[in-house]
């Protein structure tokens, strides 16, 4: 039975929020809506929503038009076996002593490797994304460098992945948390399937608000693979709870918008140490004075 989509945009959150409530009222009802925005820096929002059943144009229109929002464009999404299309797509990834791969390519798991198992049915965070490879590559860079961490944190942190790296480069227990309690079963499942249950504490908190994450501070090392806004918002926070001479690295950036994120954690008080480009992404790592 396939779905439908139908998405929009327009101009600011207070309208955007307005059109994703008057969305929720249509029939046939959507099964889900959605408001976002687009982090591009041009202020617009996109609203969308999934259907069951294909939404009426004529309803979708006067709501574009009441709302002064772009017209919706409708998709429909056809059955799709989602896992054994993962399995297909997500082939192994190397990132300097890193290879995360899912259970079906176990068996290409080189011995010389950092091996990481994120299962295919959870492919949020898996290595593939260009943020992701970032982060571990500039993790790469740091240990070779001679750089050392026994406190670490992953705020953020989807599947675990990048928690998991650092947990088996130094052995230290690790603190992977998100603001999405999905995200936090995820990491505990790929922390037991990759025998690091005793090595990755996984929490649910908003950035650095959980009582273990206030206990365990400030930090050597702090991941933070989320989007431009929340980073921004993070800076002072970041620093509170960074060591002085410690590293954060810091992605979920497009290579536009870098240069505002790193100007931000400068007058929060660090310097960049390494900035690493992957397609249209960027990975900061930077060090606090």
């Amino acid at each position: 039975m396939p779905t439908y989509t139908a998405l929009t945009t327009l101009m600011g959150e207070p309208a955007a929020q307005a059109l994703g409530v008057a969305l929720e009222a249509l029939e046939p009802a959507p099964t889900g809506v959605g408001v976002f925005e687009v982090e591009d820096g041009s202020g617009l929002w996109e609203v969308g929503g999934y259907f069951l059943e294909q939404p009426s144009d004529i309803e979708l229109a006067l709501l574009t038009a009441m709302h002064n929002a772009k017209p919706f464009v409708v998709s429909e999404i056809p059955e799709t076996d989602w896992v054994a299309h993962v399995r297909r797509e997500l082939a192994p990834v190397e990132a300097g002593r890193f290879f995360v791969y899912g259970s079906h390519d176990a068996d290409k798991v080189p011995a010389d490797k950092v091996s990481l198992l994120i299962e295919a049915a959870m492919a949020f965070g898996t290595g593939h994304h260009g943020t992701t490879q970032g982060c571990l590559l500039s993790l790469e860079d740091y240990v070779a460098e001679g750089g050392r961490a026994k406190n670490v944190i992953d705020v953020g942190c989807g599947t675990a992945v990048l928690a998991m790296a650092a947990s088996a480069v130094w052995g230290e227990v690790v603190i992977a948390s998100d603001i999405d309690p999905v995200a936090v079963d995820v990491a505990e499942v790929n922390a037991q399937a990759n025998g690091m249950a005793d090595k990755i504490t996984c929490l649910e908190a908003i950035g650095f608000g959980h009582e273990q994450i206030a206990a365990k501070a400030p930090f050597d090392l702090i991941f933070a693979n989320i989007l431009k806004g929340p980073l921004i918002d993070l800076a002072p926070d970041m620093d509170a709870n960074c060591v002085v001479g410690g590293t954060i690295i810091l992605s979920g950036l497009l290579i536009d918008q870098a240069e505002e994120v790193q100007a931000v954690y400068e007058g929060a008080g660090f310097q960049l140490s390494q900035r690493r480009d992957i397609g249209e992404w960027t990975a900061l790592r930077m060090r606090k004075k």
